[in-house]
């Protein structure tokens, strides 16, 4: 059987195999494929859903919401319209906090400038030049 291990699979995922194993338990992945000795081997598509399930908790979705997102997508064409409710709601929450995010950042670009313009910083002058020509 092709595939990697679990030890593979965590390296290329950049988690532990405890969470892959969680993720199992948890039917957030289908059962893993077994090599005859009896050891995961997972797939290309068991590490596609591990990458959407990592992305969707990027989010802000709880596991157990992603585990319903991830039964509805096992269901069928036909709940892709609930699909697309819930990636909606997430798309703007985290929309919300990506803009809250930018002012903060500029808040901190702004009191860098400040104070490095105290200290004497060269570059100062030449950081606020490129964000305002950005």
């Amino acid at each position: 059987m092709d595939g990697c291990t679990i030890d593979e699979a965590a390296a290329r995922m950049g988690i532990s195999k405890h969470t892959l194993r969680y993720y199992e338990r948890e039917g957030l992945l289908a059962p893993v494929g077994k090599a005859p000795n009896g050891h995961r081997r997972y797939s290309d598509e068991d590490l596609g859903w591990v990458r959407t399930i990592q992305l969707l908790r990027g989010t802000g979705m709880p596991i157990r919401e992603i585990k319903d997102f991830v039964e509805l997508s096992r269901s069928g064409d036909h709940t892709v319209p609930e699909r697309i409710e819930v990636l909606v709601r997430y798309r703007e929450e985290l929309l919300e906090r990506m803009a809250a995010d930018r002012e903060r950042l500029d808040f901190l670009d702004f009191k860098l400038e400040v104070y490095r313009g105290i200290v004497g910083d060269p570059d100062a002058n030449v950081r606020a030049e490129v964000r305002a020509t950005a």
